[in-house]
């Protein structure tokens, strides 16, 4: 089980990402200035952190830049309300892996983590940063996605979604794992999700690239 630590000194935020990390099976840990992160990192295992950068006692890049000189190699996503290119270019450039700003959308924070951790696991020259099937193409850094050579614009689900398709063409995907990967929590097994985001994802990728097989699930088949 995965270990996130939280550095954020707004309670609610910090309630509100403990809340919704836990539902979703990691171990949370969290602390509101820069030297008690630094004291926490020394003291246990640590598979992320989430980085904010309005810390009251030192300036979360400092945090960030101290962390990377320790020698510490886990991935940091910023989550800030600094926004503008200059701040992202000064965090990342600082040792984020990531750098998302305030007010977020707790799926695609999510999803970008997910990435963070499966990447982090494997070693540099595996690291994946693209998938292609056929003509659909997704950057897993950046979460864009093109069919052919048009970008097209997908929400944090969705993008979640077509991933797990594209990581298994031609496979048949029942309702059931779809709903177990993608949403990740105990389920109504009535429940229509599955169905209504299969149906975006045609209308954005294309209507024959998804295909339903009878009693089963769902079938990628990466046309050109």
């Amino acid at each position: 089980m995965n270990r996130i630590l939280i550095i954020e000194d707004n309670p609610r935020i910090t309630d509100f990402l403990k809340s919704g990390f836990q539902a979703h099976g990691f171990t949370t840990i969290a602390v509101d200035t820069g030297q008690a992160a630094l004291q926490m990192v020394q003291g246990g295992q640590i598979d992320l952190v989430i980085l904010d950068l309005g810390l009251p006692d030192q300036d979360g890049l400092t945090v960030l830049k101290v962390l990377r000189g320790q020698g510490q190699t886990f991935p940091i996503v910023v989550l800030t309300a600094r926004e503008g290119v200059e701040n992202t270019v000064a965090g990342l450039e600082g040792g984020a892996d990531d750098y998302i700003t305030k007010p977020f959308s707790f799926e695609e924070l999510l999803a970008r983590i997910r990435v963070q951790l499966r990447n982090h696991q494997l070693p540099r020259s595996q690291q994946e940063t693209t998938l292609q099937v056929g003509s659909i193409t997704l950057d897993l850094l950046t979460r864009q996605v093109w069919v052919g050579a048009r970008l097209i614009e997908l929400s944090a689900r969705e993008f979640l979604l077509a991933e797990y398709f594209l990581r298994h063409p031609m496979q048949v995907l029942t309702r059931e794992q779809i709903l177990d990967r993608i949403w990740g929590y105990d389920y109504d097994p009535g429940t229509n999700i599955v169905n209504v985001y299969v149906g975006h994802l045609r209308k954005k990728l294309g209507e024959n690239q998804i295909e339903t097989v009878r009693g089963m699930g769902y079938r990628f088949r990466g046309l050109i």
